[in-house]
Order: structure tokens, then C-alpha cells, then sequence
């Protein structure tokens, strides 16, 4: 078995199907001894096969011999006025995509996909939910029935205008919440759960100046987050739920969490 140092290029390369044959195996030992890489890994996968699935009709479809000319630098490139990055990380997203998701968008012109400010909040709301959702008895510090009180004293604590969302609709009552360390500042969750016993949770810190949103799973067979990074707040709605129904339930607590935040 080959012994090497692996690194994340060596994800992309698995993804890919380039890594070479003989290494496998002390690649998967790699990810088996790198919870976070192995963590990588899956989202990877899951997002590669999103991006598959959403250009299912176009994939086969060739480049435009004028684009192609373009980015391999075999015609000019007249531009009248600057191009956004949005336009350009969209242009090299079509063409990594059409052209078989080559280095899965990584080091496209220096234009990277992954954020850590979007991946340490998704992961640390992830994990508060792994331990608290099981708890039966102590998954919370105070309880729905002292709703004022913990929408007061999470608000004070984390530095914004919190008001726990209303998720009724979506089958989840409150059960109540709890302060959390979130690196160098703090968070407050939220525990929901529906009469099946099932539960999702909402994490809010006050420490990003980011701007973002998106789906995130550490596991494949693990509760994913739904979040969001924006005006100086990030929140992640964080469950098992199938993905469809997770986005919906999220972006009812998203609303209704912003509307308590600009009021």
C-alpha cells in the first residue's frame, strides 16, 4: 500500500476518478484517520452530484467553439467595461461543468467555492445539534414555557434582537434554548421538535461579517444545515429532515428571524 502525505487536491482527484489506482487504499485511511477531510469529502460528493443533477440537460451539450477560444486564450477578449467576480466565477462554474467537473471548481483562476466563515458555522451548529437534539432531559437551559425570558437573556447574551420563530405550521413546537460558546463569541440555539419526536434546531451568532447561503453536511448520513451569513449575523437550521423539507421549514424560521432582528 502506498504511504504519502494526502491532502485536500487528493479529494479532488478521488472525486475526479485521477487518483491513481495503487494509492486508494492508503487514501481511504487517509479520510478514515481525518474526520474533517472525510467530512469534505461527502459534501463534495453530495455537492457534485447536485451540480450534475442541475445541469442533467446541458452536460453533453458542447462549449461554443467562441468561449472555448476565449478561456484557452486563443482569441481576445474585448471587455468594455470591468466584469464582476459573480460573472466570471458563473462563466468558469458552466464550463468546469460542461467540460465534466474537471478539479471539482477548485483553483478555476484563483476563484474558490469553499468559505471558511460559511463551513465553521455550519459545522459548529451541526455538532451543537448532534449533542443536545439526543438529550431527553438537559437539551436546553430554559425551557419554551419561559419564552420571554429566553428570547430576552439569548438576545442579551449573543448581542442580537432574538425572537424565537413560530414553526407550528411545520408540524415543530419550541422546546426552549441555550447559550453556546461560538469561537471567539457566542451563540444561541433553539430546539424544535414535532409530535413524532423528531427535532431540528436553530443556531444564531452574532461573529460573521460574511455574506452567504447555503446547504451543508459533515456526513452523508448526518443532519445537514441550511444557512445563512448576512449583515453582520449568521443562522443555520440544522435537522435530518429529507432536503426539500429542511429548505422549507428554514426559510420560515429565516423570515421570521429577521424580522425579529430588524424590528
Amino acid at each position: 500500500m502506498i504511504r504519502r502525505d494526502f491532502s485536500e487536491r487528493d479529494i479532488h482527484m478521488a472525486l475526479d476518478g485521477e487518483l491513481p489506482s495503487d494509492e486508494r487504499a492508503a487514501y481511504e485511511a487517509w479520510l478514515d484517520a481525518n474526520p474533517e477531510m472525510k467530512a469534505k469529502s461527502a459534501r463534495f460528493t453530495a455537492d457534485r452530484t447536485a451540480l450534475q443533477a442541475a445541469f442533467a440537460g446541458v452536460l453533453d451539450e458542447p462549449v461554443p467553439a467562441r468561449l472555448r477560444k476565449v478561456v484557452l486564450g486563443e482569441a481576445p477578449v474585448k471587455v468594455a467595461m470591468p466584469r464582476s467576480r459573480w460573472w466570471l466565477a458563473a462563466a468558469a462554474a458552466v464550463l468546469v461543468v460542461a467540460g465534466g467537473l474537471g478539479g471539482y471548481l477548485a483553483g478555476i483562476d484563483g476563484i474558490g467555492l469553499e468559505n471558511p466563515a460559511e463551513d465553521r458555522l455550519a459545522e459548529q451548529a451541526i455538532a451543537a445539534h448532534v449533542v443536545f437534539a439526543a438529550e431527553k432531559r438537559h437539551a436546553v437551559e430554559v425551557p419554551a414555557s419561559d419564552k420571554d425570558h429566553l428570547e430576552t437573556w439569548l438576545s442579551n447574551r449573543v448581542g442580537l434582537k432574538l425572537v424565537a420563530p413560530d414553526l407550528t405550521a411545520n408540524g415543530f413546537q419550541l422546546v426552549g434554548g441555550r447559550l453556546l460558546p461560538a469561537g471567539e463569541s457566542k451563540a444561541a440555539m433553539l430546539l424544535y421538535e414535532d409530535d413524532k419526536g423528531q427535532r431540528i434546531s436553530l443556531f444564531v451568532t452574532a461573529q460573521s461579517a460574511e455574506n452567504a447561503k447555503g446547504t451543508y453536511a459533515s456526513a452523508q448520513d448526518g443532519p445537514r444545515a441550511v444557512y445563512w451569513l448576512d449583515k453582520g449575523y449568521g443562522c443555520a437550521v440544522v435537522g435530518s429532515l429529507p432536503r426539500e423539507q429542511l429548505a422549507i421549514v428554514a426559510k420560515s424560521a429565516y423570515g421570521q428571524l429577521l424580522a425579529g432582528l430588524a424590528s
